[in-house]
């Protein structure tokens, strides 16, 4: 090899880390947006994102739409998929694996799904499991599975128990419900929050507290020393893929009512929906500024 050859491969490592070190790629959910898909995608790319993440649709006309949308705009997607826990255990796992098999051959730069369910078995859920890793494996499409009330990943603990069973699978993390679920900012259960942390590789900025999943509008004085517990945990994250020379991926979800609170009678929401995501996305961005 030649000494030319050996300064240009060095040169594209040092581009390619750096540039990694010092990127986010951030997500818009479609999640409570009333407009058509065009005003959805032209909406998210103006306000900075660079890409979406949705509910793969099952309709044909929605995925012409969202495919001709994604190449307009220039957006990647990350699709959701998830288990439907309303039909017998074998049916839905079959319909799990062909779920995400149709989400996949769209080659996603993800898929975030919402798997098993609380009730189910430690056994049925790793099976749920082991299809995505399977799948994931075979076609080189992440598959996330998203820390969440209701699915096998609904507290701290019994999330641990699945990852100390399985190596191989990875996690979104939406501390949020966990906020909930434990009735704490989790400040005393950093040594457990480090192992699921490492396997993180998408995260769901949404702030939640302890009585509730999202608080009224994140910009609010009265909620910085949650956004800023919220942001060291989401800041681990962020670093482990910098330091690995990967990119970490972001998804701002702050949802509409009611999980956005508003007022009663009226149900004015208390803030504005996509406002509050884009902050995040800002807060986030400023934050780890001061980490290069």
């Amino acid at each position: 090899m030649s000494y030319f050859y050996k300064i240009l491969i060095l040169l594209v490592f040092i581009f390619e880390t750096g540039f990694a070190q010092n990127k986010i790629l951030f997500f818009q959910p479609n999640w409570g947006f009333e407009g058509t898909w065009e005003e959805f995608f032209l909406k998210a790319k103006n306000s900075g994102y660079d890409g979406v993440e949705v509910w793969f649709p099952t309709n044909p006309s929605s995925q012409k739409e969202i495919f001709e949308g994604l190449k307009k705009y220039n957006l990647k997607v990350i699709y959701l998929c998830g288990t439907n826990n309303g039909i017998p255990f074998d049916m839905s796992l079959e319909a799990y694996r062909e779920y995400l098999k149709k989400a996949i051959d769209q080659k996603p730069y993800a898929i975030n799904s919402h798997t098993g369910s609380e009730f189910l078995s430690f056994e049925q859920n790793m099976a749920f499991l082991s299809v995505a890793t399977e799948l994931s494996t075979k076609h080189n499409i992440p598959i996330y599975h998203e820390t969440h009330r209701g699915r096998f990943s609904y507290s701290l603990p019994e999330t641990k128990k699945y990852l100390d069973s399985n190596s191989i699978f990875s996690l979104t993390l939406d501390v949020s419900h966990w906020m909930v679920v434990h009735e704490s900012l989790l400040q005393k259960q950093q040594k457990r929050l480090n192992e699921v942390l490492i396997r993180t590789n998408h995260i769901h900025a949404r702030v939640g507290f302890e009585e509730g999943p999202q608080v009224n509008n994140p910009q609010a004085p009265e909620w910085k020393n949650t956004l800023d517990r919220h942001l060291v945990l989401w800041e681990e994250i962020i670093l482990n893929h910098w330091e690995a020379g990967s990119i970490p991926t972001v998804t701002t979800e702050f949802g509409p009512p009611n999980y956005l609170p508003t007022e009663p009678f009226t149900q004015n929401p208390l803030s504005d929906q996509w406002e509050a995501n884009v902050f995040m996305m800002k807060a986030i961005k400023e934050h780890m500024n001061h980490k290069n």
